[in-house]
This record gives C-alpha cells, structure tokens and sequence, in this order.
C-alpha cells in the first residue's frame, strides 16, 4: 500500500484566480506541488474565477458586502478579508491533518501562527516590495506594519521563499538566520501559441508588411512608468512613420483617459484592453518590441519573462528593478526619462538585426532558468529542505 500524499494548506492574500502576479504564481504552486505528489489545499480571497485548471480544492472568505473585487495593494476591505482569512485557516486546521502551511505576503503570519498550533511547517513567500505601495500618510502607516509583520514573519518561518533577487536582499536584512530560497518567476503562461494565431495578430496590428510593433503589457499605475510610456510615444510616432504601438491593459475608464491625451497620436496606438493570460503569447510574438518603463520597486516585472519567452527585442528603464534581471545583453536600457526612452525605442525600429540579436538572447535565458521545470524542481527542493524527503509522497514531520 502506498503512503499518503503530504497535505498542504496553500494561502494566498490575493484573489485567484485572476491576471496578476501573485494569482499566477499561486497558480504555479498548485500545478508544481500537485505534480510532484502534494495533496494541496487552496485558501484564497473571494474573488476571482473557479476555472483555473488546477485540481486543488479551493476555500474563499466570505465576500464582503458592496466590495466586488480587491485592488493591488493594501485597503481596508482587504485587512478585514485577512482577518476572515486567519478564522478560515483556524477552521481548515482544526478539520484536517496539514504537514505544511504555506502563505503568500501577509498570509505568512496566518500560516506561521496556524503552523505553530497545528505541528504544521510554515512557509513564507514574499511576493512584493512594501515601499513600492507608498502613498498617502495612512497608507505609508499601513505599510511601516506590513513590514514589522514580514520581517517578524520571516524570521519565524520554517522556510522563506522570494520571487527575486531583491526581494530576498531585503528578507535576509530582515532575517539574517532565515532559511531564504530564491525561485524565480516564470512565464505567466504555460501554452505557446498557435502558428496560425501568431500570424493573424501579426496581420492585425500592422497596416502594411514595414511596420514596426511596440508593445506595452501591464496595469495603469504609476510605478509602472504609464506617464513615461505616454509621453514617449508622440516623440516615437513623429520620427518613425512606421511605428505602432499597443498598448495590453488597463481599465475602460484609465484607456479612454489615454487615447484622449494621445490626440492625433492615437490613430497609430492600439488598446487591446486586458488580455487572458493563455492568450498574451500570440500578442507578444506577433510584436516586434517589447516595453518595461518601470520606476519603482525591488521584484522583477513579471511581463520582462512573458518578453523573454515571446522572443521579442526589449526596451526597459535602467532602474534597479529591471537591472535585477536585465543587462545589455538582452535589453536597450535607457534613462527613465521620456527622451531617453523614445531614443532607445526609435534605436530598435530602426535596427532589425538588433532586435534579433536581443531577442535570441531573451529566449535563451527563458530555456535555461525561467520556466515550468526549473520552477517546479526548486519548490520541491524547499519542500524536500523541511523534512529530508525523497519526495511528495512522504510525510513532512509536525
């Protein structure tokens, strides 16, 4: 008779699931944890979508009434949600035989606390940067907490897991004696598009066989550089007639707001809207550059791995959050500065061979550290890590 699978209580801060970094990588554990032989149970805010084609059996908070969704970052709808998260997780623990309670951002401290009255392990995965959340003076309050509770929760975990090289700098400033594991990001989709797919959008987006597509992916929020790529543009589209930009994104209200302000620009910019993630890579292959015009934060931008797998030339500030994982080597870095960027786009549609170069060296990295596999095989080192076991299917001791 074969043993158990090890049970595992997986509980992620955010919704799930939904287009945003953190739901995929929760994703991502679920599909890696269920495929090495973990028995995985998902505990998840109340919204997002049930069909995300994973076999674990998720359990929501209750919804809060009048709150449809959850923003990025802190709120106080979402500091009660934790609250009614950490109830949840009591509940989970008292009913099943969990060996391993595993928690993303501020769930660590539920999982760290649930773990120690259950003879669970706890770990930790820090996802994000609180300074890249500032704001207002509550808000800044808010996130001078969050940080006392993740430095607490980190130097309490079992095991710590960071998405990126500055994420983990920062943990171990935190947690000097931590047991910190560094497991990148990768695509945030599995599938490769469709050969025929890829053509149509290529089609789609250009007017005549010449023309040049620039693409940006990701939210509306300033961090992002959203106010440097709009104003970039027009200095692209008046020096290169065969430039074309598109734009995969944001709400209808935040996109009305942008086409306006382009003017007469806007005839040569495309807004897709917000695309699922199984169908980005026919939009990502079918352009010619790609764009990063991040400012602000330490964790790598998750698109710069979408880019890598597209194959495509990519142009991104030179600011420490993309220097994390990008050089001159795979990227044209510029200044974070409208000029600057507009330079380095302009240099790219004025340079095939460039591109080319650029984005073979994109694919590469992808292939050898930036998917499903290395992934999958450095969670289960972590996990291995809490109990000297051979695999899944052997228990973690309480």
């Amino acid at each position: 008779m074969s043993p158990r699978p090890t049970r595992v209580l997986l509980i992620s801060t955010q919704p799930f699931f939904q287009w945003r970094g953190s739901s995929i990588r929760v994703k991502f554990n679920l599909l890696a944890l269920e495929s090495t032989g973990y028995s995985v149970d998902l505990l998840a805010m109340p919204y997002g979508s049930d069909d995300a084609g994973v076999s674990a059996r998720v359990y929501r908070a209750p919804r809060l009434p009048g709150v449809r969704d959850l923003p990025i970052g802190p709120s106080p709808a979402k500091m009660l949600l934790d609250v009614s998260l950490l109830f949840q997780a009591l509940y989970l623990v008292a009913r099943h035989r969990y060996r391993v309670v595993h928690a993303t951002e501020e769930g660590g401290v539920i999982a760290w606390l649930v773990a120690r009255l259950s003879g669970a392990r706890c770990i930790y995965e820090k996802h994000s940067d609180p300074a890249s959340y500032a704001g207002s003076g509550l808000r800044n309050l808010l996130m001078s907490v969050y940080a006392r509770v993740e430095a607490f929760t980190a130097r309490h975990a079992d095991a710590v897991i960071c998405t990126g090289p500055g994420l983990e700098r920062q943990a171990r400033a935190y947690a000097p004696e931590a047991v910190i594991h560094h497991i990148p990001d990768i695509p945030s989709s599995l599938s490769s598009p469709d050969a025929a797919v890829v053509a149509q959008r290529r089609n789609e987006l250009r007017d005549s066989p010449g023309d040049v597509v620039v693409t940006y992916v990701g939210s509306f929020a300033v961090y992002q550089g959203i106010d440097l790529l709009f104003e970039a543009m027009p200095r692209v589209l008046d020096r290169f007639p065969r430039a074309r930009f598109l734009v995969i994104g944001g709400s209808r209200q935040e996109i009305d707001a942008r086409r306006r302000s382009l003017g007469e620009y806007a005839a040569r910019v495309r807004f897709a809207g917000r695309i699922a993630p199984d169908e980005l890579p026919a939009w990502l292959e079918a352009s010619d550059i790609l764009l990063v015009p991040r400012l602000a934060g330490i964790n790598t931008p998750l698109k710069v791995l979408d880019y890598f797998k597209a194959g495509g030339a990519i142009v991104a500030t030179d600011t420490e959050a993309n220097r994390l994982i990008l050089d001159s080597a795979c990227a044209r870095l510029a200044d974070p500065e409208p000029d600057a960027f507009a330079d380095a786009i302009g240099a790219l549609v004025a340079d095939p061979e460039a591109r080319r170069r650029i984005a073979e060296e994109g694919r590469r990295r992808y292939r050898e550290r930036y998917n499903f596999d290395v992934f999958r095989s450095r969670l289960a080192d972590v996990y291995r890590s809490l109990s000297g076991a051979a695999g899944g299917t052997n228990a973690i001791p309480g």
